[in-house]
């Protein structure tokens, strides 16, 4: 996946995080930022890394994103792989 591609994800996982009060709630505790500093923050491609991480700590959030978004549920981390700090060390 290409960075642009996996920042458009990061942007869709960030919206259905907005549509979800409980999960946002708890993302916003864990960033310390404010809700009404996302827009901006959206135009980072970091922060998206981070939404992603968010995501990606639960696999229930996974499969119910990818659900709702009638995508792969492989697309998110496949995106975070994509943007910064998001790289997999190979072990071998």
């Amino acid at each position: 996946m290409n960075r642009e591609n996996a920042e458009r994800v990061g942007i869709q996982v960030l919206g259905w995080l907005a549509g979800h009060d409980d999960m946002l709630t708890q993302f916003l505790g864990m960033t310390g930022i404010a809700a009404d500093d996302l827009r901006t923050r959206a135009q980072e491609p970091e922060f998206l890394g981070f939404v992603l991480d968010f995501l990606l700590s639960d696999d229930s959030m996974v499969m119910a994103f990818c659900e709702d978004a009638h995508m792969a549920t492989e697309a998110p981390m496949l995106a975070r792989g994509a943007l910064p700090g998001g790289d997999v060390p190979n072990w071998t």
